[in-house]
């Protein structure tokens, strides 16, 4: 579950999930990606890069 804010500036991030993967999907460097996106300050890319996706796995426990 992507946060929806940057933890440490405030900036909302929780949109760009979708089409951050997206992107990854075409083939796209993960920085290019995050350029694309428009997430310049390295806390908010720090909040994208580092995020790992648990919920396909939580649902298995419902």
């Amino acid at each position: 579950i992507i946060p929806v804010r940057c933890f440490s500036c405030g900036k909302v991030i929780g949109d760009k999930w979708a089409a951050y993967l997206d992107l990854l999907a075409r083939d796209m460097s993960e920085g290019d990606a995050l350029d694309e996106l428009q997430l310049k300050r390295y806390c908010c890319r720090r909040m994208v890069l580092t995020h790992v996706d648990l919920i396909e796995k939580l649902l298995h426990y419902n």
